[in-house]
């Protein structure tokens, strides 16, 4: 691309903003449009906010050279211009969509006013604004319930237990991170949630919530029991925001649908992160957003054919720092099937738990609970898909010190 293409990039997350700077550094500056008031920030980091470790400025990013706060409202594909709801027209050689996703709201009776708004007390958790007035709401012995058990929902219940809340977790699969862990290490994070006082209940189905007064009072659940609520937090996964791509006549499956260069069915625009769909999938994690971002970024700067995103082998990570320590990562496929060989080490006193699934020598999938002294190198083994050493047991994958 010449020095004088124009790139505008829709989205300031962590996409957005990785793929303006990097720009910046390769002497092809973008212009970031954000929709959020607030300092482009990590939302990965949100749940430490919630929990009162971190101030909301430590998660902030690295904002760009140049950072426009808009919300865009529809795209001229003909003219190629971005129109924004201020009236302001910003034109655009290359648009890039880093749109992210928003949060799944539940089909749940009374989850919305007349008014088509959230009640008093309910909550989602997706943004920094979400963040802040979930924080501001939270009292000591409050009463949350917290709708849905994955990754998200076990933040959320982790970081509203260390602000002193009363807490009640409602999974409707079987287990905790069901779609990371396997069934031992969901049990390590039942029993971490429970010694911090979470009350957590497994394959039950939130039914409807109850409000008096425009305000949350109560959870119903499927067999009719119900749970007292001052506030209610829904964690129940999110979808892509594609509405600006559908408006605008672009191919969308679950997400944008990108080709190996991140370009969509329009050749001047590309997509990135959440809300992109690449061979068919939609990552929504961090390290494929930032990924994209990189091989995006070279692709501009230097040239079509320069650079290509062949996928991501993605590596689930949480870390809670906030009171006692959660440590986990997940990668690749954690249950075996018949013929791998699987090696596990677990302490139930240090609360540990390590296993690594390996297939014709290769390895397919683990899962760490706890010290993750070796995830480098399981990870590094996992992405690689090289054989493993004949040489060494194969028990040393989980207790050497991988680097990490």
């Amino acid at each position: 691309m010449t020095s004088n293409t124009r790139v505008v990039v829709i989205g300031a997350g962590l996409a957005g903003v990785r793929l303006a700077r990097r720009l910046g550094e390769l002497g092809l500056p973008a212009v970031l449009i954000g929709e959020e008031e607030h300092t482009p920030y990590n939302r990965v980091l949100l749940a430490e906010v919630l929990a009162g470790r971190y101030a909301p400025d430590v998660i902030a990013l690295p904002a760009p050279a140049e950072l426009v706060r808009a919300r865009v409202t529809g795209i001229d594909r003909g003219q190629r211009e971005v129109h924004c709801s201020d009236g302001s027209v910003i034109a655009y050689d290359t648009l890039v969509l880093a749109t992210g996703s928003n949060a799944k709201l539940p089909p749940l009776r009374g989850l919305f006013t007349a008014d088509h708004v959230l009640p008093e007390g309910v909550h989602a958790f997706r943004t920094m604004d979400d963040c802040l007035g979930l924080s501001k709401a939270v009292r000591p012995d409050a009463r949350a319930v917290v709708i849905g058990g994955g990754l998200l929902g076990v933040s959320a219940a982790r970081a509203l237990a260390a602000r002193g809340a009363q807490v009640v977790l409602a999974q409707q699969a079987e287990r905790l991170m069901e779609r990371q862990l396997d069934p031992s290490a969901s049990k390590l994070v039942l029993r971490h949630l429970k010694d911090l006082g979470v009350e957590v209940h497994t394959e039950c189905r939130v039914r409807d919530v109850r409000c008096v007064g425009g305000a949350v009072r109560s959870v119903e659940l499927a067999d009719g029991y119900a749970l007292d609520a001052d506030l209610v937090v829904l964690t129940c996964g999110v979808h892509p925001r594609v509405g600006l791509a559908q408006d605008a006549g672009l191919a969308v499956h679950k997400g944008v649908i990108v080709d190996d260069e991140l370009r969509t069915s329009d050749p001047h625009i590309r997509a990135i992160g959440d809300c992109a769909q690449h061979a068919g999938t939609v990552y929504g994690l961090a390290t494929p957003a930032l990924e994209q971002a990189e091989a995006l970024a070279e692709l501009l700067a230097t040239g079509e054919g320069a650079a290509r995103y062949t996928g991501t082998r993605a590596l689930t990570r949480l870390t809670l720092a906030s009171g006692t320590p959660l440590d986990l990562a997940a990668f690749g496929e954690p249950t075996p099937q018949p013929g791998d060989d699987v090696i596990q080490l677990a302490d139930a006193t240090r609360g540990t738990y390590r296993k690594v699934v390996v297939r014709n020598d290769r390895v397919v999938g683990g899962v760490l609970v706890g010290e993750l002294g070796t995830v480098g190198a399981l990870a590094r083994a996992w992405e690689g898909a090289e054989p493993l050493p004949e040489t060494g047991p194969l028990l040393h994958l989980l207790t050497n010190d991988g680097g990490s």
